[in-house]
């Protein structure tokens, strides 16, 4: 709560320029995130479910905002096979799709709030750094301008409707 009081005293109507982004595994062995699996009742149903412990997925990124839905970017490598996410992997999607389609769309204006979560990923100095030089002033994280609450997924759109909360 306090978080959203902030911003909204920050930014007033600046919820319209909110960019909100994440990534987002998809297993492809029909197993989904097993938080996402709660049962209630009077016992226990002693329900199992088994998967390989490196089992074949998807990695992808998405941005959602009030003027759209900026993605889907996925992680692969040069041979197409999707590989995790880290700094460099993050600062080439940025450089190579998620700046250049803002520009596209003229939304690279000053006027763009920027947020992602506090994974290394996207808190390494070389990250921000590049953040800073499209967003300065705009960067909602751990280390940006304004600091996005740790532990705190139902807060984004594509959290939500990823399924990853």
């Amino acid at each position: 709560l306090t978080f959203c009081q902030e911003f909204l005293n920050q930014h007033h109507g600046g919820i319209h320029n909110l960019l909100m982004s994440d990534e987002a595994n998809f297993h492809l062995d029909g197993v989904v995130n097993k938080q996402n699996f709660r049962y209630w009742g009077a016992e226990n149903p002693h329900e199992l479910f088994t998967k390989n412990l490196h089992s074949l997925k998807v990695v992808v990124w998405c941005g959602v905002a009030s003027f759209g839905i900026i993605g889907p970017y996925f992680f692969e490598d040069e041979s197409n096979r999707p590989v995790t996410v880290n700094s460099e992997r993050y600062i080439n999607m940025l450089q190579t799709f998620l700046i250049p389609e803002l520009t596209r769309r003229g939304l690279l204006n000053g006027a763009i709030l920027f947020q992602h979560d506090g994974t290394t990923a996207h808190t390494a100095r070389n990250t921000m750094r590049i953040l800073r030089d499209f967003f300065d002033g705009r960067i909602i994280s751990r280390f940006g301008n304004l600091n996005w609450p740790s532990r705190s997924p139902d807060l984004t759109a594509p959290d939500f409707f990823s399924g990853d909360t």
